[in-house]
């Protein structure tokens, strides 16, 4: 697969940045099994290229080290991690809440986590960033964390009180009464999981007026995307509020910067800003290890861990998958880890 490319032969931001990341030194020889689990489907192996070329870079540095992977999804891999199946479990998004506390409770303590990718801006099975729209003549300019729990939720866990009318946003005139109609993902499933951490505080309760929207099948045969739905309802809704990704947005509806406080700085939904991690509701694919407390991780463990977070794991990553490189912070953080 060719480098990303934005124009005109100009290198995409990912491929700018991953290029200027430090090359993989190894800090000594390893040996050893990696067993890893996780994120993958035997039946669509969007996973398999990107693993397939990891193992085969790293082997050039590590010849000694083997690999045998189960990829056969997220939900197998904490559970392979804490019984000894496993000792790398991929994930496809973030812990689930039960998976971590499956874990700490036969472990006794919690796993660690290793940053290797961040999600798509906007392509479909490489956790693509939540976005939040509004009609495009509504003319709000943007909203904080606080803000989206109050219009959202219904337990205001960031802020004073619930937000169910454009003028306690700040709106005026035509806007003074009209009540907020938010949209959104079906409340049970990962999507709104991942929502419900990140800006509900894990609060369990919705906004009752919030309406909830899942694929459903046409009369053709074909999907009908929840997302798609949800903006082509907003696009007729001028008072509503969405949560969706702009890969589904239509001429009527419009993304919205966001801040994590007030005062900001507000973010657009870039591919830049979700490596250097600063739009709030961006999407990060982590690695669990099992290291015990005052322990280290295991070396050849280590060792393949640092690779994927070098200039040589990076570049790959960029090259063979949809996922985004991480940040240069989120990378120094993830290395001390792994001291």
């Amino acid at each position: 697969m060719a480098p990303i490319v934005a124009a005109a032969g100009t290198p995409s931001v990912e491929t700018a940045f991953v290029d200027q990341l430090p090359l993989y030194t190894p800090a000594g020889k390893v040996s050893g099994t990696i067993r890893l689990w996780g994120h993958g489907s035997p039946k669509r192996n969007f996973m398999g290229r990107l693993i397939a070329a990891w193992i085969t870079g790293f082997a050039k540095y590590q010849p000694a080290v083997n690999f045998e992977n189960d990829l056969y999804g997220t939900a197998s891999a904490i559970g392979a991690l804490y019984t000894g199946a496993g000792n790398i479990a991929l994930l496809g998004e973030e812990i689930s809440p039960a998976a971590a506390v499956a874990f700490e409770r036969e472990k006794h303590y919690a796993p660690t986590g290793i940053q290797v990718a961040t999600g798509s801006l906007d392509v479909n099975f490489f956790d693509y960033a939540h976005m939040i729209f509004v009609h495009r003549d509504n003319p709000i300019k943007g909203l904080t964390l606080a803000q989206l729990d109050a219009v959202f939720g219904a337990e205001h866990r960031r802020g004073p009180r619930n937000i169910r009318t454009w003028s306690e946003l700040g709106l005026k005139g035509e806007w003074t009464d009209r009540h907020i109609q938010p949209y959104g993902w079906q409340v049970d499933v990962d999507f709104a999981l991942f929502f419900r951490e990140s800006v509900l505080g894990n609060s369990h309760r919705w906004n009752t007026d919030l309406r909830e929207f899942v694929h459903r099948l046409l009369p053709d045969g074909t999907q009908y995307d929840h997302g798609l739905q949800i903006l082509d309802t907003l696009a007729r809704t001028p008072a509503g509020i969405a949560i969706s990704n702009i890969r589904y947005a239509n001429s009527n509806v419009r993304a919205l910067p966001l801040a994590r406080e007030e005062g900001g700085p507000y973010y657009e939904p870039t591919r830049a800003n979700l490596i250097a991690q600063t739009y709030p509701l961006g999407r990060i694919i982590p690695a669990f290890i099992d290291v015990p407390p005052d322990g280290h991780a295991e070396p050849a463990v280590r060792e393949f861990l640092r690779y994927l977070l070098s200039r040589e794991g990076q570049q790959t990553l960029v090259r063979e998958s949809e996922y985004l490189p991480l940040g240069p912070e989120a990378i120094n953080r993830q290395l001390e880890k792994l001291k």
